[in-house]
């Protein structure tokens, strides 16, 4: 897992008028390390049918498509992974309703992060590293201290390490060598707003497409000061 793990947030998304669907064709011509379905608000079977369409357009891309939570339905629709938080299905129950299923856990301190790596999840995320507005209740800030030290045993366990929090493309590029991948929600949208055209033309969806790539080419290659940066 290696650059941008592009997040489809459908309340985010619904702010801008822009179509899910269309945002993940979007996203996924860039290549990302993953999408994730964020649908907090949806009705289950709405969810369910979100992720079901963009199932075979993750597979096309050869993509991972992440259901957030949920592994009842990710298994349903197709999905390759499912993430979970601290307040989510513990990883081993998952793992025994879920067998087929990649495992993504979010961490917020070391102590999570340690319990998660024992479990040997798919990858696990830590953070917020910045401030963010996407999640109203989110734990204190990490910082990139707080990410060098996660890193330090994610590389012990063998296991990728997703930033998560706050991420643009500018703050992006502070994690380059410190972690394998990004998670990014609003980084990838323009402002409500932002834009004098239909909320759905070519014109926004590229806008979309130039943000994945920036983020996600940021980790295509090893910055030359990779090895100090760990």
């Amino acid at each position: 897992m290696r650059g941008l793990y592009a997040i489809l947030d459908v309340e985010s998304l619904a702010a801008r008028r822009i179509e899910p669907t269309a945002f993940a064709e979007a996203v996924l011509r860039v290549g990302p390390a993953a999408l994730q379905l964020r649908a907090k608000g949806l009705p289950p079977r709405e969810t369910l049918g979100l992720m079901r369409a963009l199932a075979p357009m993750c597979h096309r891309a050869a993509v991972p498509l992440v259901a957030n939570d949920r592994p009842d339905l990710a298994v349903l629709a197709g999905c390759d992974w499912v993430h979970v938080g601290q307040g989510d299905m513990p990883i081993e129950q998952v793992r025994r309703i879920a067998p087929s299923l990649g495992v993504g856990v979010s961490t917020h301190d070391i102590p999570q992060l340690e319990r998660a790596l024992a479990a040997r999840p798919t990858y696990v995320a830590y953070g917020p590293v910045f401030e963010t507005t996407t999640k109203a209740d989110h734990a204190p800030i990490v910082g990139l201290g707080g990410v060098r030290l996660a890193r330090a045993r994610a590389v012990a366990a063998g296991v990728p390490l997703v930033a998560i929090g706050g991420i643009t493309r500018d703050r992006a590029r502070e994690l380059v060598g410190l972690v394998d991948a990004v998670a990014v929600i609003a980084g990838l949208l323009p402002a409500p707003g932002a834009s004098a055209g239909a909320p759905s033309s070519a014109e926004l969806l590229r806008e979309v497409s130039v943000r994945a790539r920036a983020v996600h080419e940021l980790f295509l290659s090893p910055p030359p000061n990779a090895e100090a940066a760990r």
